[in-house]
C-alpha cells in the first residue's frame, strides 16, 4: 500500500536570537486531512516555528518542503502564495471595515480602466464562503458588530479565501465560549474534509483529544517526539512537555487563616455588580467562579477602584477605607492583576526590570530624586530568581518572554509594593502546564506569608484545586458560596447558573 505523502515537512529548522537559541534541529510534519496538535511549554519554540511556517521570520538552518517541493519562505506575501495562513490568538481584523472587506484586505479585486474596487464581486465570493462553512450572516456587517466567535469564523474566510493549504491555528478557543468551540470543530472537521491541513496549538488538554489526529512536541526549542492523539494519554503528553511527571497539577497547601483582612458590604457599580458581600482572611485564596458576564471582573475591578462604586462599603484590617481610583487600592494595600496582561499588565516595549519595578519606583529613589539603578537591579535580579522567571537577562524586553513568564513578572511587580490583598483574574489564562504549577506555587507561598488572595478564574479544576473557599457569581451577584470540602464541578455548576433550589 503506498504510503501517505506529507503536505508539510520541516527538517532540522534552527533559529537563534541574540542570547536565545530559540529553536534546535527542529522536525515537524503536517498531513492533509489531518489536524496535527503542536504542544509544548510557553517559551518551548511553538511561535517561532510557525513565524517561521508564515514568512515571519527566516529560518537559520534547516529545509521546509511543502507538497514535496523544498521551498524559502521570505515574507508573509511568500508564505500566503505557498498556501500558508496563520490564525493568531489576538485577532487581527480591523472593526470599523465589513466582514467582506477585511477578508479581501491586502487582496482586493478591481474592475475598468479606473482600477476601481470591485465591492460587489467581493461580497458576492465572500457570501459564498461564508456559506459553506455555514456561517449565516451577511458579508457587509461590520467586524465591530461581532462576537468573539463569529470573528474567529472571519479569520478562518480569510484563510480559506486564499486558498491556503495549511492553516495554523494558534490557541483559537482561548475567548470562545462552548457553544462557540463546537461550532469551530465542526469549520476544522468541514475543512479536514477538503484536504486541508491544520496545525493547530492550545494549552486546553481535552481539546487536542477532541480534534486532533496527532501530536508534536517542542520543548526547551527541541523537537521532543510526535504520537498519534488515540495512542498517547494526557499524562504522556504533559510528560514529554515539561520533561518530568506532573503527579500533582494542583499542588494545595493548607495554611492557618489569621483575621480578616478585606471585608466587602453589599457593593454595587452600576447593572454589573449588585449587592455583592464576601470577605478575604490573611492565608487564604478565596476563588471567585461564574460563566461569563456573571461580574467577576466588575466585582474585581470595582474592589480596586478602576470602576466607582455606585454604593456599598470595603473594610481593609477592620477599618473602612474609600477607594475611588486604583491608586486609592494601591495605597489601602490592594493589587489586582488584569486577566488581560498584554494590554492592562505590561508595557511590552519595556524591559524585564522597568515592567518589575514600575509600581515601586519611589522606593528606589535617593537623596536628590533620582533613581538609583544599582538598588533597582539588585531587587529585580532577586524577584527573578525568586518567581524562576526564565529570561536571558533583566534588560531582555518583556515582550519576548513567553506569557507564563511575562505572569510571573505581573506578579513580581505587585508582590514588589508588599500588598496585602492580591486579587488575581484568569492566572493562567494561556500558560503551559508546567508554568501553570509554577504559578500556584507562588500563589501558595504568598498565602503562607499571610496575604489574602482572590483568585477568579474559568478553568474549573483550577478553582477546585487551589482555592480555600469558592464564591460563586451569577448576573452580578454572589448566588453561592462553597467550602473547599463540599466544592465539585456540578456544585459550582448549580450556583453559576442558578440552579441550586
Amino acid at each position: 500500500m503506498e504510503m501517505k505523502k506529507p503536505l508539510l515537512e520541516m527538517n532540522n529548522i534552527s533559529k537563534s536570537f541574540p542570547g536565545v537559541k530559540a529553536l534546535q534541529n527542529v522536525n515537524l510534519k503536517a498531513y492533509g486531512g489531518e489536524v496535527l496538535a503542536l504542544l509544548g511549554e510557553n517559551g518551548a519554540g511553538k511561535s517561532t516555528l510557525m513565524k517561521i511556517l508564515s514568512g515571519v521570520y527566516r529560518k537559520d538552518e534547516g529545509k521546509i518542503r511543502i507538497d514535496g517541493e523544498e521551498v524559502e519562505i521570505c515574507g508573509i506575501k511568500e508564505a500566503e502564495k505557498l498556501g500558508v495562513s496563520i490564525i493568531h490568538q489576538e485577532l487581527s481584523l480591523l472593526p470599523n471595515l465589513t466582514i467582506y472587506e477585511n477578508i479581501f484586505l491586502g487582496n482586493e479585486e478591481y474592475n475598468g480602466f479606473l482600477r476601481k474596487v470591485n465591492k460587489k464581486s467581493m461580497k458576492e465570493k465572500s457570501e459564498k464562503l461564508l456559506d459553506s462553512i455555514g456561517f449565516s450572516i451577511k458579508a457587509d456587517t461590520l467586524v465591530e458588530d461581532l462576537n468573539v466567535g463569529e470573528m474567529q469564523m472571519v479569520e478562518i474566510i480569510k484563510a480559506i479565501s486564499k486558498h491556503s493549504k495549511i492553516i495554523i491555528m494558534d490557541e483559537p478557543t482561548t475567548a470562545l465560549t462552548d457553544v462557540e468551540t463546537v461550532k469551530l470543530f465542526e469549520v476544522i472537521r468541514k475543512l479536514k474534509s477538503e484536504g486541508i491541513a491544520i496545525i493547530y496549538i492550545s494549552h486546553r488538554m481535552d481539546e487536542i483529544f477532541q480534534i486532533c489526529d496527532k501530536v508534536n512536541v517542542l520543548r526547551d526549542g527541541k523537537y521532543i517526539g510526535d504520537a498519534k492523539v488515540s495512542e498517547v494519554s494526557k499524562d504522556d503528553l504533559i510528560s514529554m512537555m515539561v520533561g518530568r511527571k506532573l503527579e500533582e497539577q494542583f499542588p494545595y497547601r493548607e495554611e492557618e487563616k489569621g483575621k480578616v483582612l478585606l471585608k466587602v458590604s453589599n457593593l454595587n457599580f452600576k447593572d454589573k455588580v449588585k449587592d455583592v458581600s464576601f470577605e478575604v482572611r490573611s492565608g487564604e485564596i478565596l476563588g471567585i467562579a461564574g460563566l461569563m458576564g456573571s461580574g467577576r471582573t466588575e466585582t474585581a475591578k470595582t474592589v480596586f477602584g478602576e470602576y466607582k462604586k455606585t454604593s456599598g462599603e470595603i473594610c481593609i484590617d477592620g477599618k473602612k477605607v474609600k477607594i475611588n481610583s486604583p491608586k486609592d487600592a494601591i495605597k489601602s494595600g490592594i493589587a489586582y492583576l488584569s486577566e488581560d496582561r498584554k494590554k492592562e499588565g505590561l508595557i511590552l516595549n519595556m524591559s524585564v526590570a522597568n515592567n518589575m519595578s514600575l509600581c515601586n519606583l519611589n522606593k528606589y529613589e535617593n537623596s536628590i530624586k533620582k533613581i538609583d539603578k544599582k538598588l533597582e537591579t539588585e531587587e529585580v535580579k532577586k524577584f527573578i530568581e525568586k518567581l524562576s522567571v526564565k529570561t536571558p537577562s533583566h534588560k531582555q524586553l518583556i515582550k519576548n518572554l513567553s506569557g507564563g513568564n511575562q505572569q510571573k513578572v505581573i506578579i513580581a511587580k505587585w508582590v514588589m509594593i508588599s500588598p496585602k490583598i492580591l486579587i488575581i483574574d484568569e492566572p493562567t489564562r494561556g500558560i503551559d502546564v508546567g508554568a501553570k504549577k509554577e504559578i500556584y506555587e507562588v500563589l501558595n507561598e504568598l498565602k503562607k506569608m499571610g496575604k489574602a488572595i482572590i483568585m477568579i478564574s474559568s478553568d474549573m479544576p483550577e478553582i477546585l484545586g487551589i482555592s480555600d473557599r469558592i464564591l460563586v457569581m451569577s448576573e452580578g451577584k454572589v448566588s453561592g458560596e462553597l467550602l473547599r470540602n463540599e466544592a465539585t464541578q456540578e456544585n459550582i455548576m448549580k450556583y453559576a447558573v442558578n440552579m441550586q433550589n
